[in-house]
């Protein structure tokens, strides 16, 4: 009984956590390139690029050659901008307000070099 309780406990806990989303960068320290990327889950971008940089594999195609030569400590997260996902806010427009914010970021980096 109390072991359901729990359980019970920390479904509802995840329920009614912050759901945090945003802009981030992958950057390049060594080439001086960045990906530009956004997501729905900020924390869990983090921990997936933690867990390439852990393992050595690179998560996306467009710097796979970089990450090769240069293993995944040429390379650092960055988070541009966050966003908190409204009570009353659906999946799909939280989804299409961190699409917005990612379009505003890839004007505000033009002339940046991006991968």
């Amino acid at each position: 009984m109390a072991g359901s309780e729990s359980r019970r406990e920390m479904a509802q806990q995840y329920r009614d956590r912050k759901k945090l989303g945003g802009v981030f960068l992958i950057r390049n320290t060594v080439a001086a390139k960045a990906l530009l990327d956004a997501s729905t889950n900020l924390s869990g971008s983090m921990n997936r690029f933690a867990f390439a940089q852990e393992t050595g594999t690179c998560v996306y195609l467009k710097m796979q050659k970089d990450w090769e030569e240069q293993g995944g400590v040429g390379f650092a997260f960055e988070i541009l901008e966050e966003l908190e996902k409204g009570e009353t806010q659906t999946d799909a427009e939280f989804a299409a307000d961190i699409k917005a914010l990612k379009e505003l970021w890839l004007e505000k980096l033009t002339g940046e070099a991006l991968y």
